[in-house]
């Protein structure tokens, strides 16, 4: 292997680059979710189609990036000025407000040298509810589905599919605006790996490159060896469907020999007609960041990291649904029990690294005008889960999303909204040797009729503790209406009138050890 001094830097090279993207699509963006929730991701793919580095965005929009090229690339062959898009979960997208785009960097003869990919979350993408995240019964209900097709062919937009677009969202200047700025970060991408391969040229690159998901297979295989061999299970559980029934299973059998894991959710439970289903490569992405957390910071992830993990689910499941499953609080939702599920089995291989449950759900609240004339879309924190050496921190978003709060200014500046309350829950943390950390309370008064859609999770089911820590809180929601007070679900569409006042508590994370 070269020297790995070298392989480290071109990693910080390509992160940096990836890094860049994402400045330049916050920047460039005009709804508050993406330039200031920062809900967005950016990745580089090699010549090998294979990822080459990501920067510190999303998990679970770049867990499951890899999917989304090989399914592109299976049917296109992207030529000089050409851009795809899509946001089809079937076809390694997530849900359909995450719209991917994928354009190449082609060489004087017009072949790939890489691929340059960003994935955003847009405010709405002519859902049923406004935001496109609300409590649905159907694939369509929540959005416009756009199969991997053609944004702009030799530099020139198609303006077919984006007049079509437009007149299908809310909002369409704040959608146009979002879709430029990532045509421009995807642009930011192109030319700095420009300047790196007329720097270092193409073969030396590509060699680092491969030395480099070597490296990154090579610290996974070292960190799973770490863990006793062995057969571990775990289940946790969603708290219903939404419509009142039982809570949903997601159940793992975690196999652990040598340097190799195999986690299979086949015995998770059945995919279902509402929006807690999730796609196979969500599941890959929530797996594939659980094991990210055992190696620590500084390592290199890339496509090398992911050789020795594979992931089992049965098709037709929650964990693996098949079209038309609506699937808008999979990504969001599911995902992250995914993590409390492996975090779970974990816990009995390597009790002294891994964690108590963090909040567990990211918390959605989507909210419109009645006419369309606004959409806003956040999610909200929670505490993070005790951890074996230190507590766990109060009111952050935790595993699969890493996103920010949105600023309360920003907030009220853009939209008929007033944020009466926000702070920490307080003792909402599960007690124990190192406490779980604490949720946040957000309250909203309303200056407009509104339609508002929830989507939330730890609502019935606890975020669990460890080695003897108690459980954090349930989330909670109340609408005060009319002076009367009444606690709502955490699934919901509902319309609020002007005056109206929302709260909403975020669910503890559960505390580690007993005091």
């Amino acid at each position: 292997m070269r020297n790995i001094i070298e392989i480290e830097v071109f990693n910080k090279f390509f992160s940096s680059i990836a890094e860049e993207m994402g400045i330049v699509l916050k920047r460039s963006a005009f709804s508050s979710n993406i330039k200031e929730r920062c809900d967005f991701s950016c990745a580089i793919f090699d010549q090998k189609k294979e990822l080459a580095a990501q920067a510190a965005h999303i998990p679970v929009h770049l867990g499951a990036m890899p999917r989304t090229l090989e399914a592109v690339l299976e049917h296109f062959t992207l030529k000089p000025g050409d851009i795809i898009v899509t946001n089809d979960p079937f076809q390694g997208g997530s849900h359909l407000p995450d719209i991917t785009m994928i354009e190449a960097l082609h060489d004087e003869s017009g072949t790939p040298l890489f691929y340059v990919v960003n994935r955003a979350h847009h405010a709405d993408v002519g859902g049923k509810v406004p935001g496109s995240m609300g409590f649905s019964r159907s694939l369509e209900d929540e959005g416009i589905l756009i199969r991997p097709t053609f944004l702009s062919r030799k530099g020139q937009l198609n303006n077919i599919f984006f007049d079509k677009f437009l007149a299908a969202v809310r909002n369409p200047a704040e959608r146009q605006g979002d879709i430029q700025a990532q045509r421009a970060s995807l642009r930011r991408g192109k030319i700095r790996l420009a300047e790196l391969l007329s720097r270092y040229g193409l073969h030396h690159i590509s060699t680092i490159l491969d030395q480099l998901k070597n490296y990154g297979e090579k610290v996974m295989r070292n960190t799973i060896r770490q863990l006793p061999d062995g057969c571990y299970t775990f289940r946790d559980y969603l708290d219903n469907d939404g419509l009142g029934r039982k809570p949903l299973p997601i159940s793992l059998k975690l196999t652990i020999k040598d340097s190799e894991a195999l986690a299979d959710f086949s015995d998770s439970a059945p995919q279902i007609n509402t929006p807690l289903n999730t796609v196979k490569a969500v599941t890959i992405s929530a797996v594939i960041y659980t094991f990210q957390c055992l190696t620590g910071e500084g390592y290199p992830i890339n496509q090398g990291s992911y050789r020795p993990i594979t992931v089992k689910t049965r098709q037709g499941t929650i964990l693996d649904s098949l079209f038309p499953a609506p699937v808008a609080a999979g990504n969001v939702e599911t995902s992250q029990r995914i993590v409390d599920t492996l975090f779970g089995a974990l816990a009995q291989a390597a009790p002294d690294q891994v964690p108590a449950a963090s909040c567990g759900s990211m918390n959605n609240i989507a909210i419109g005008g009645m006419s369309g004339q606004f959409t806003y879309y956040e999610t909200i924190g929670g505490g993070m889960g005790g951890r074996p050496y230190a507590p766990g921190l109060n009111g952050i978003h935790t595993h699969m999303t890493n996103t920010m709060n949105t600023p309360v200014e920003a907030l009220e500046h853009s939209y008929p909204l007033q944020v009466e309350k926000y702070s920490l829950w307080q003792n909402s943390g599960g007690k124990g040797r190192f406490p779980g950390g604490n949720g946040i309370i957000r309250a909203y008064r309303f200056l407009e009729p509104s339609e508002v859609s929830l989507l939330m999770e730890r609502r019935s089911q606890v975020p669990y503790g460890l080695a003897g820590g108690s459980s954090g809180k349930k989330g909670e929601s109340w609408l005060v209406s009319n002076k009367k007070r009444k606690k709502i679900a955490g699934k919901i569409n509902f319309q609020a009138k002007a005056g109206d006042r929302l709260i909403i508590k975020t669910p503890g994370g559960g505390g580690w050890g007993s005091r």
